[in-house]
């Protein structure tokens, strides 16, 4: 479901600085279109992942940047491993 700035800030809970900070860690990446933010379900479920990490798990900032990183990696593997998989079909 695509979701604009404001939505996005209803359906997650957080400030509007909270949101601010993350879009300059480039812990979110929305689409951008005529100047706006789109924002989808899958922004959704990344923001409660680093809620998660923070709050939960206690992790810092230098620890989000890592684990995202990681996150993302694991998640292109996923995607290559599951091509290399239909090709061979």
């Amino acid at each position: 479901m695509r979701m604009t700035k404001q939505e996005f800030l209803i359906s997650s809970g957080l400030q509007t600085q909270v949101l601010e900070f993350w879009l300059e860690q480039r812990w979110l990446l929305p689409e951008e279109a005529a100047g706006e933010l789109h924002f989808q379900d899958v922004d959704i479920a990344r923001a409660h992942l680093i809620r998660q990490l923070k709050d939960d798990l206690g992790a810092n900032d230098e620890g989000i940047d890592v684990i995202l990183h990681l996150v993302d990696q694991v998640h292109g593997l996923r995607r290559v491993l599951l091509e290399l998989r239909e090709r061979m079909k």
